[in-house]
């Protein structure tokens, strides 16, 4: 690892942040029914540890806050719906707003206090 792949890693964060805006995903694409409020979706795989940890975070959240639902993606079985949002690694969180909308995107091991403030964006 070099000094400069942490840099380009949230440079690349950004850009697909950039990309996400406006976007909108459907119940029908995540195969769950969108939270009235906002979405929590994760993306995860099989044998990926943080992605255990961020699905007690983001459950934990969605129980706390009302209308807001968590739905859990395993990406190696929706390769087609990974590409189309550019997810390249696991866990990435994206959460939604009631309309599907993506406000938030983040990859890696999120603490609760992140998610409570990115759902301020949501709601």
């Amino acid at each position: 690892m070099t000094a400069s792949e942490p840099e380009d890693s949230v440079r690349n964060e950004q850009r697909q942040g950039e990309a996400d805006e406006g976007r909108r995903l459907e119940a029908a694409q995540l195969g769950a029914d969108l939270g009235t409020r906002a979405t929590l979706v994760q993306f995860s795989s099989a044998f990926c540890q943080p992605c255990r940890a961020t699905r007690r975070v983001l459950a934990e959240v969605a129980h706390m806050v009302d209308g807001v639902s968590h739905v859990e993606i395993d990406a190696e079985a929706h390769l087609e719906l990974v590409r189309m949002l550019d997810i390249v690694r696991t866990p990435t969180v994206l959460v939604l707003d009631a309309d599907g909308r993506i406000v938030r995107r983040a990859a890696g091991q999120p603490r609760t206090a992140d998610v409570i403030a990115a759902l301020g964006e949501a709601v």
